[in-house]
């Protein structure tokens, strides 16, 4: 017998000298973090509120309990069961039934009044049906990309749940190393900005963290060959954390699927989705530039199938050494500051990914408070001595200003803007001020993939700032539905049609003008001089839009006509930077996430930003806060124990 067979035996024993006599246990089963639990007695194990949370404080596991398979009345007969305690203000629009879980998946429009207070809607509808309810919203907002990943998962749930399986047996093996060390391995993004990659190692463990492209470069792969990464091969890695869903930081995941990764991918479950929707578009961005996608969608799925969703404060195990916990980053939708538990209190490191340490329209800010850590790596984005934003209120001012005077002159603003995150806010201060009559109201038209980015953030509205979950709740008051939005989805036909008419605003995607609909947008815009383009998000060095946001007025364009030979087009528009809607802390905002940090790490490795953003930041941390601070290189290696 293994020893993890041995140790859920003695599991499943301790759990039955816990338990009531009259409730059986016929299974116990480890699927990734999870104990999962069968019983004859669902019914009974539902009436007790607090038993699976006692079980699970005792046994320090995460804790499902499913039905037996042999106990589960019919799903015709379990229907009728789950509909009569479900309030029908909830607005049920689906009920999936698996017979080989005893789960059933209920989606509906409002997922709160399905759990019930304290989950005592999900205890009645076990016990009344004996099915283990799952709850999922329907999207306000119809997200092709949200109902794909569903159904997906839904056809590949028996492999999925092998996966979970094999998952939960890695992190509960016994350990095999008596040495003790916590390393971390800098794979990219260190004194510049994108290709986030580390690696995590302990004696027992090694851990990926991140794995992104580097916009506008050509070396925009991390260092994954090297040694210390996957040269041993990729199932050498045991787990891999996704901080959130940028491509600088998930571009190349799936990759990993095509060098031989089999294991999980712990993020959060917008992370997830929007992880799918970005680097698809990536293989289909690449595909029209004439370049050689590293992958094909099918390893997009496979990521997918190997995800396994983590909610914000969850204490889970990774690996038989390693807790991991996920907290809000600010960000964008799901972003995560990834908090690592390593051996028996031996060491605590803590990745903060990317970070907005103030509230904005769309989040909460960062979430800064843990247990412990000793070393904390951070992004430096705008670490620079003079990187201070303007004050969000400033900003918006300015940019009301700049609609209303190209209003005026009767042209148009065109918007770069990431999909994710940067989109949003542009849509709620816009719908703000049309609604203030702040500015005038006129069509805003939304190109790419910014309105399934938007549908997104509409399923997951838990992830969101208090006020705006609360107004997404409301379908009256949802701001993403106002009016004014328009989705371009008619292609060039409908983009020339719109640069014929009247004044309007225009967000489109790529946010850095790097390929994408942005660039037919400028065919059609730029030698209008009455018009103006606003830069609203972080312009990396190499791109097109940091050139242009330096002075460039010649564009180079690709002209299909003449067989491919660039062309350039005159930018006769006028060019605006809106500073403080980045989804960055800037200067300021990253020594304050340090200064109130609790408690303050001892070490800070500051990565994620050009040479001179992350010296100037860890210079300026060593002298205020008296802590050891290191502005790494690529392919260094740091031992803390």
């Amino acid at each position: 017998m293994s020893t993890v067979d041995r140790q859920l035996e003695e599991l499943q024993d301790e759990i039955v000298s816990e338990i009531p006599a009259d409730i059986s246990v016929t299974d116990v089963k480890y699927e990734g973090p999870e104990l999962v639990v069968y019983t004859r007695d669902p019914k009974q194990f539902a009436q007790d509120g607090d038993l699976v949370r006692r079980l699970a404080s005792k046994l320090r596991k995460r804790i499902t309990v499913r039905p037996d398979p042999a106990v589960l009345s019919s799903p015709k007969r379990a229907r009728d069961r789950v509909l009569d305690v479900i309030p029908e203000e909830a607005g049920v629009t689906n009920l999936d039934f698996h017979e080989d879980t005893g789960e059933v998946v209920i989606e509906a429009e409002k997922p709160g009044m399905v759990i019930g207070r304290h989950g005592s809607t999900l205890r009645e509808i076990t016990q009344e049906a004996g099915w283990t309810p799952e709850v999922v919203r329907t999207p306000p907002i119809e997200s092709s990309t949200v109902s794909n990943v569903r159904n997906f998962l839904k056809q590949e749930r028996d492999e999925r749940r092998d996966i979970l399986e094999t998952v939960g047996r890695q992190i509960h093996r016994e350990e095999m190393q008596d040495d003790e060390y916590v390393r971390v391995t800098t794979l990219g993004c260190c004194r510049e900005v994108g290709r986030a990659s580390f690696v995590l190692s302990t004696p027992e463990t090694r851990i990926l963290v991140d794995c992104g492209d580097k916009p506008g470069s050509e070396d925009e792969v991390p260092y994954l060959q090297v040694q210390e990464a996957l040269a041993g091969g990729a199932n050498t890695i045991d787990a891999v954390i996704l901080t959130h869903a940028h491509l600088d930081h998930s571009a190349f995941i799936p990759l990993l699927f095509k060098y031989g990764y089999d294991g999980p991918i712990y993020c959060t479950e917008p992370t997830r989705d929007l992880m799918g929707l970005l680097t698809l578009d990536y293989l289909d961005v690449a595909a029209k530039e004439g370049r050689a996608p590293p992958y094909d969608s099918e390893m997009v799925r496979e990521a997918i199938k190997h995800c396994i969703p983590l909610e914000y404060g969850d204490v889970t195990d990774i690996a038989p050494d390693v807790k991991l916990t996920f907290h809000n980053a600010g960000h964008i939708l799901g972003s995560a500051v990834s908090h690592f538990h390593i051996g028996d209190g031996l060491y605590n490191v803590a990745f903060s990914g990317d970070i907005h340490y103030d509230d904005t329209r769309l989040f909460n800010g960062a979430v800064n408070d843990f247990p412990r850590v000793e070393t904390l790596v951070m992004e430096s984005t705008y670490g620079g001595r003079n990187d201070y934003q303007t004050d969000q209120e400033d900003s918006e001012r300015k940019l009301k200003r700049v609609i209303n005077e190209t209003y005026e002159d009767g042209g148009k603003v065109l918007i770069p803007a990431f999909a994710v995150g940067r989109s949003q806010e542009m849509m709620l201060v816009l719908e703000e001020a049309m609604r203030e009559g702040e500015i005038p109201e006129m069509p805003i038209h939304l190109d790419g993939m910014i309105w399934e980015a938007t549908a997104i953030h509409t399923t997951y509205p838990e992830y969101l700032r208090d006020d705006l979950r609360d107004r997404i709740f409301h379908s009256d008051s949802n701001p993403f539905l106002a009016p004014q939005f328009n989705h371009i989805d008619g292609g060039e036909e409908e983009r020339q049609a719109v640069a014929d008419d009247d004044q309007c605003i225009i967000l489109s995607t790529s946010g850095m003008v790097s390929g994408g609909p942005i660039m037919s947008w400028l065919e059609h815009i730029a030698p209008d001089p009455d018009s103006t383009l606003t830069f609203v998000g972080y312009q990396a060095q190499g791109t097109l839009g940091r050139r242009i946001q330096s002075g460039r007025d010649k564009i180079p364009m690709p002209d299909s006509r003449s067989g491919g030979r660039t062309e350039h087009l005159q930018l006769n528009m006028g060019v605006e930077t809106v500073d403080g809607f980045s989804g960055h802390a800037d200067r300021q905002g990253l020594e304050d996430f340090v200064r109130t940090m609790n408690p303050r790490p001892e070490k800070v490795l500051c990565v994620h930003g050009d040479e001179s953003s992350t010296q100037d930041l860890s210079s300026a941390l060593y002298h205020e806060f008296n802590m050891r601070t290191f502005a790494p290189k690529n392919l260094e290696t740091f031992r803390f124990v």
